[in-house]
């Protein structure tokens, strides 16, 4: 049985409810450092004159990043959309950072078109994360030009109406997979995934949020207790995930079904319409 670590915690709110971002350089471990300089340094190889910022978020720049289990997420604002040559070279370079720098368990490198970041009228899962959890490491700080952010129905709908095709996704990357690594990678991406849908189907009763993976199962299982199981074990499954694609898809079939489900009733009430990017509540 996997041992879960009670670790994680709520984002801080200030009298408003709007979400306080505590992501600071100063408070990086210096062995971090290194990998991301050479982050830095690739993106601006790669992208060159069309690279107008770098941030990190995450574990790392709050201070709490555990060397050799912390990943590394990294987010590039580019001038123009990057072309496809672009593309396929930064997600080989990203195989090689994974395999040069050991003191993080993974890097994402991941990139998005400034106008796309400051187009701020309707919720923006990216420009949320950014003003919310990121920090500027290079170029332009862009998170002081963000709406702020609150812990409603905007941030849960952006995790619950694209839950049935992820899951879709998910089933299908599984089928006829042998691919070991592959699994993993799909395993742990759909569990977290599903976590924090949990936590999606109840913000608007608690009004808070964590992108943190324990205590978004804590505050699903207040609300759900007979699926407590279930989360608990896409919780697990997140932690350590499993190579055994017929549990896995048994396990999407059964709890994942649930949990569309559930996700359809919360959109039904909050956004009958559909709408993939609600408007933002007044800053």
């Amino acid at each position: 049985m996997t041992t879960i670590r009670e670790i994680g915690s709520l984002c801080v709110t200030d009298r408003d409810g709007y979400i306080i971002n505590h992501s600071d350089w100063n408070k990086i471990n210096p062995i971090f450092l290194p990998v991301i300089y050479d982050v830095i340094n690739t993106y601006s190889t790669h992208l060159q004159d069309d690279l107008h910022s770098v941030y990190i978020r995450g574990s790392i720049p709050k201070g709490i990043g555990i060397e050799g289990v912390a990943d590394l997420d990294t987010i590039a604002v580019t001038k123009q959309n990057p072309n496809k040559l672009q593309v396929k070279r930064l997600k080989e370079v990203e195989q090689e950072l994974n395999q040069k720098h050991t003191c993080v368990d993974g890097i994402e490198l991941s990139f998005y078109c400034v106008e796309d970041i400051l187009n701020t009228s309707s919720f923006s899962i990216i420009s949320f994360i950014l003003k919310t959890h990121g920090i500027c490491v290079f170029g332009e700080d862009l998170i002081p030009q963000l709406p702020r952010f609150r812990a409603d129905e905007a941030l849960a709908n952006d995790h619950l109406i694209h839950l049935q095709g992820q899951i879709k996704n998910a089933n299908e990357d599984l089928q006829d997979n042998f691919d070991i690594e592959d699994i993993k990678d799909c395993c742990k991406w759909i569990m977290k995934i599903i976590v924090r849908a949990g936590l999606a189907l109840v913000i608007t009763k608690e009004n808070i949020y964590t992108r943190d993976l324990y205590p978004a199962y804590k505050l699903f299982s207040k609300y759900f207790p007979e699926k407590e199981n279930d989360m608990r074990k896409a919780l697990e499954y997140a932690i350590i995930p499993i190579i055994d694609t017929n549990l896995l898809l048994s396990f999407l079939n059964e709890f994942g079904t649930w949990m569309v489900s559930e996700a359809d009733k919360w959109l039904q009430f909050y956004n009958p319409n559909r709408e993939l990017n609600m408007k933002l509540s007044s800053n």
